[in-house]
């Protein structure tokens, strides 16, 4: 598709037509309510902001501005925490953290104080296996919150957990919940009503599919956001994000990767770029229990067939190289080589003949709706197409893709190939978390099932020796690229564009946003 010749009036005719904005609010809101507003892209429909259940960082950027947690992350270039509802937080042992918290800070709608029992709510009922979370993984090792007073209490951990101060605690899974609100309306999964708010924002036009408006919070009780609202503007596909910019519609949009090369040549009027490493991963993956995938032979036919650095030349015009795993540069774990480095298409050819595919076959790429998966999608189309693959690609929704692979009537059956993108937290066993085998049917979408591998999960994240954790996560990417299921693309980078006028404020990979720490430049 060609973008660039679009002009703003054409861009909101398509766009809308294509179901990808509605009715953008235009800079006149601003004029005619003398608000500051901020409006920035959103990259999928909200259909959850339970912490227990959240999709990804689009979610994560609400729900961090309507509650508040003990600690959260420092929006800056390193990953730093600082304490929010505490103010005190310690960890006396390896198993045992005490805390103490704010007093006088109320949840929104008469539900009373913030205490040591929202606390114990929060984090146990994401532990609680029964309760099935999809990320119950963030507080697995998790005991216990003994309650020692109001405002006080201890976390107690089964064993020592290392990524409880990297991606448990100032992540979405330390959130502290209005236990009074849920239990008294009888709720126990959140879906887009906050119920209660205890953060800088509260929501004030919530449609999950086009727009979602946060206006200031009239409790909170601290330092003031700079902006009176914030418009959360839905725009699915990455290239019509980047024209509703350029149009005047979006303040700042996150890019895709194949726009970085040219806009750091020439950027947009009044505008600067923002282009940190990216901790998330692409993979392109394979359903390995049921269709032509099930056979081992087939899966590595295609990772001895893709050529993955020309799939990342035809897709993100070079900006992206190509990744050893899952777990990026820099963090403990990552892998200096993939297994399998070079594209082998004999090789290949000779293990499809094996399989009983000497033709080759016909299958599905799945990806999200958005053009950079599309590209990525067609490019390794054309790739497998040498070997006798013949991919054609299979565009889904938002949820859309998770709820075909978590299908309790067997619709998991229907994947074959699928290309995703995970987003990550500084820890490795976030990347590791998704594929164990109690993931299937929520994100492990391969159907992945190692028992080593689901092991090396469970004791690594209690592991306090560092080259042990280094060795053992590199193991199970091993395990995970010799089960064939899985080609390790690339990690990217995350680029975002903003007006000159707004100074944001973002987490060191860029992927994250601080809203009530933005400000006017």
């Amino acid at each position: 598709m060609a973008f660039d010749a679009f002009s703003r009036r054409n861009f909101l005719k398509t766009a809308a037509g294509a179901g990808l904005v509605a009715t953008i609010p235009g800079t006149e809101v601003v004029a005619q309510g003398g608000l500051k507003i901020l409006k920035s892209r959103c990259d999928q429909a909200i259909e959850t902001i339970d912490p227990g259940w959240r999709l990804g960082t689009v979610d994560d950027n609400i729900m961090r501005s309507v509650w508040q947690g003990l600690i959260s992350v420092v929006p800056g270039e390193s990953w730093n925490w600082e304490k929010q509802l505490a103010t005190e937080v310690v960890q006396e042992t390896p198993t045992r953290i005490r805390f103490e918290m704010k007093k006088g800070v109320m949840w929104s709608g008469g539900f009373g104080e913030i205490t040591a029992e929202d606390v114990k709510f929060s984090y146990e009922r994401i532990a609680n296996p029964d309760n099935k979370m999809a990320y119950r993984t963030d507080w697995e090792k998790l005991d216990r919150v003994e309650i020692t007073g109001t405002h006080s209490g201890i976390i107690h951990l089964k064993a020592p957990f290392m990524p409880l101060w990297l991606s448990t605690l100032p992540a979405g899974s330390g959130l502290v919940l209005p236990k009074k609100a849920m239990e008294s309306k009888g709720i126990t999964k959140i879906t887009t009503d906050p119920l209660a708010y205890s953060g800088p924002y509260r929501i004030k036009t919530m449609e999950p599919r086009r727009l979602i408006v946060l206006e200031r919070n009239p409790d909170w009780k601290g330092e003031r956001p700079a902006y009176d609202e914030i418009h959360y503007i839905v725009v699915l596909d990455a290239n019509a994000a980047e024209i509703a910019y350029e149009a005047g519609e979006l303040d700042m949009t996150h890019l895709p990767i194949a726009s970085v090369a040219r806009l750091q040549k020439k950027m947009p009027a009044k505008s600067k770029l923002v282009v940190k490493p990216s901790l998330a991963y692409w993979w392109l993956g394979m359903q390995m229990e049921d269709g032509p995938f099930k056979d081992i032979r087939v899966r590595q036919a295609v990772q001895y067939g893709l050529d993955v650095d020309m799939v990342l030349d035809a897709a993100f015009f070079g900006v992206a190289t190509r990744s050893t795993g899952i777990i990026a540069p820099g963090l403990i774990g990552h892998r200096p080589k993939n297994q399998i480095e070079k594209p082998d298409v004999a090789k290949a050819k000779q293990l499809l003949a094996a399989a009983g595919f000497p033709n080759g076959f016909k299958t599905d790429i799945g990806v999200r709706n958005s053009a950079e998966f599309v590209n990525a999608a067609q490019a390794v189309a054309a790739s497998l197409a040498n070997i006798g693959i013949q991919a054609d690609v299979r565009t889904f929704d938002t949820g859309a893709q998770k709820a075909l692979a978590g299908d309790k009537g067997g619709k998991w059956k229907e994947m074959g190939l699928h290309i995703v993108r995970f987003s990550m937290q500084p820890d490795p066993s976030w990347a590791t978390a998704w594929f164990v085998t109690e993931q299937i049917g929520e994100w492990n979408w391969e159907r992945f099932s190692n028992p080593e591998f689901d092991k090396l999960h469970q004791s690594l994240t209690s592991e306090l020796d560092e080259k042990k954790r280094d060795e053992g996560y590199r193991r199970m990417q091993d395990l995970m690229e010799a089960s064939g299921a899985y080609v390790f693309l690339t990690h990217g980078v995350n680029a975002l564009v903003h007006r000159d006028t707004v100074a944001p404020a973002l987490s060191p990979d860029a992927q994250r946003q601080f809203w009530n720490r933005f400000k006017p430049a």
